[in-house]
């Protein structure tokens, strides 16, 4: 189980990365208009396009858990921010509320993943 979640949450993070170049406007109506678009849209890709590698090499998974259990937590206040909406992006405020509380449970999936790979050596 642990290994099928490290490696789904490595392709969604690598394809999320690879969107926010090629398909930037997917993402930009989830950012707040105070963040400069291009540099948050480079600077997530960076992230997720780093997340996603550590998620698939078995010695740093552990560090990929914990960097994908925070890097949802860092998006958690655009979730919460998207629900007080008149608009959601998520096209509804019944959407908006599901996506919510999706990312506690991508909050804890990430903390899973390191707290399985942290108590055991690096077999693949």
């Amino acid at each position: 189980m642990k290994k099928v979640l490290a490696y789904f949450f490595a392709t969604i993070m690598l394809i999320s990365a690879i969107g926010h170049i090629a398909s930037p406007e997917v993402y930009t109506e989830l950012m707040p208009d105070f963040l400069p678009e291009t540099l948050t849209h480079v600077l997530t890709a960076i992230a997720e396009a780093t997340i996603g590698i550590l998620l698939l090499m078995p010695k740093t998974r552990d560090k990929g858990g914990l960097a994908f259990a925070l890097l949802m937590v860092a998006f958690l206040p655009l979730h919460i921010w998207d629900v007080t909406r008149t608009e959601p992006a998520m096209g509804s405020a019944g959407a908006a509320a599901f996506r919510l509380v999706m990312q506690f449970v991508l909050i804890y999936a990430g903390w899973f993943v390191y707290k399985r790979y942290k108590a055991l050596p690096a077999i693949g």
